[in-house]
């Protein structure tokens, strides 16, 4: 997948078009997507997202309550959106920098300027509910309009529902706020995962037999909390790992260590069963199973010690009873 940063080079073929923030990477984004490569190939045209960082609602919230703001936690890094798209097929991604400019492009210069002047538009597919330019004027009757003057058609896809709920990324937010994993995976269609590279730690771990990678993470705020039951996924050709299998069984503690004096930044540790090798450099593709408790602050060093050693007990006994091999993976194609 080729990904553009800005609005230029322009595209240099004609494509068809779709829009948004594809923040998790849910099944009302998966059926989109679906139906843009579809559109592609039938009319012998690129795929091609736009997309945008930061965030619309994030850039509104600092702008509206500056260092107060309230920030939506962040469901994928940057790269990891772009990494799904890619595992979409999708043939290009164009990421625009959501700042005062762009947010105050009128309807028709965003088409003009974007859609047409620099991504080709010949075919934009959007969702029900999507709206654009300064002021979300834009909507999709005011799409077509302006779709026949600069020569493209337009269509739209209906919203995926579970449970008569319609599916976003608010939805996956809430559940995995709650630590409703289960939901979470209802609506992706898979497990929420988070990935980094894995960086030196403190290696308090290694004192008590139980050795953690530290991941290092770009999700602040943060979309989920605590110690968790997980599957981790590594490339092996960035550590000194065995060549065996590249997927394993772990516990995580995604937080602020508050019983080890507290971090700034959240961290993400994992333990992986049955593993031996150096991580360093490692990355590790983490995905959250279930959740054991919440993050908790503790007395004294002894007292989560052996909080621990109950967290990986009832770890392996949710893998007695969920294999691997089992748990499903992220397929959108």
């Amino acid at each position: 997948m080729r990904v553009f940063r800005g609005l230029n080079p322009p595209a240099d073929a004609g494509a068809v078009i779709t829009i948004g923030n594809f923040d998790g990477m849910h099944l009302g984004h998966q059926a989109l997507l679906r139906q843009l490569r579809a559109e592609a190939q039938t009319r012998g045209l690129h795929s091609s997202v736009l997309t945008f960082a930061p965030h619309p609602r994030e850039f509104f919230a600092r702008k509206a309550a500056g260092a107060a703001a309230v920030i939506p936690a962040r469901l994928h890094t940057l790269r990891e959106k772009l990494e799904a798209l890619a595992a979409a097929g999708i043939d290009e991604t164009r990421v625009c920098r959501f700042d005062d400019r762009f947010a105050g492009l009128s309807p028709e210069d965003f088409v003009r300027d974007v859609l047409v002047g620099a991504m080709h538009a010949k075919h934009v597919l959007i969702g029900d509910d999507f709206r654009f330019g300064a002021r979300r004027a834009g909507d999709f009757a005011l799409l077509q309009t302006l779709g026949a003057r600069y020569g493209f058609t337009v269509s739209s896809l209906n919203s995926q529902c579970l449970g008569g709920e319609r599916i976003s990324s608010s939805q996956v937010r809430s559940a995995l706020a709650t630590g409703d994993l289960s939901r979470a995976e209802a609506l992706l269609g898979y497990p929420y995962a988070m990935e980094g590279r894995v960086v030196q730690g403190r290696q308090l771990g290694r004192t008590i037999g139980v050795p953690t990678a530290n991941v290092q993470i770009h999700h602040d705020p943060l979309p989920l909390r605590g110690v968790f039951v997980v599957d981790v996924a590594l490339d092996e050709t960035r550590a000194a790992v065995p060549q065996a299998s590249r997927r394993y069984a772990g516990v995580a503690n995604l937080g602020y260590r508050p019983t080890l004096g507290g971090d700034t930044r959240p961290l993400l540790e994992v333990h992986l069963f049955d593993f031996e090798g150096d991580l360093y450099g490692a990355h590790l593709d983490v995905r959250f199973l279930t959740k054991l408790r919440d993050e908790m602050t503790f007395a004294d060093f002894g007292a989560l010690t052996n909080q621990i050693q109950t967290d990986l007990m009832q770890a392996r006994r949710f893998f007695e009873q969920h294999p691997l091999s089992h748990i499903p993976q992220l397929s959108v194609q």
